[in-house]
């Protein structure tokens, strides 16, 4: 492994349930988050989501920009070929 890999991507924190939600035109994943944005409880929800969605544990996941805002920035234990393996799979499946 060359180091981890970055996942920008755009959260709708409050939504019904936790998905995978497509792609913004500048190529940013869009994601779901069931959670509320009040007290971290959204951003939370999102590393776990992405690191259970990756099959990976929750310490793999770490978010590095945008803590505050809808546009995150995701540092993520895999090479960059595996990560977009995984995201790949995981839009085949229907989840993203």
């Amino acid at each position: 492994m060359s180091g981890p890999a970055r996942l920008d991507v755009r959260v709708t924190p409050g939504a019904k349930t936790s998905a995978w939600a497509g792609r913004m035109p500048d190529g940013r994943r869009k994601v779901k988050i069931a959670a509320p944005p009040i007290d971290g409880r959204a951003n939370h929800a999102l590393l776990a989501f992405v690191a259970a969605s990756l099959g990976l544990p929750p310490r793999a996941v770490r978010l590095t920009h945008g803590a505050g805002g809808r546009d995150k920035r995701l540092e993520i234990d895999l090479a960059v070929d595996e990560l977009e393996r995984r995201l790949a799979a995981v839009a085949a499946a229907g989840d993203a």
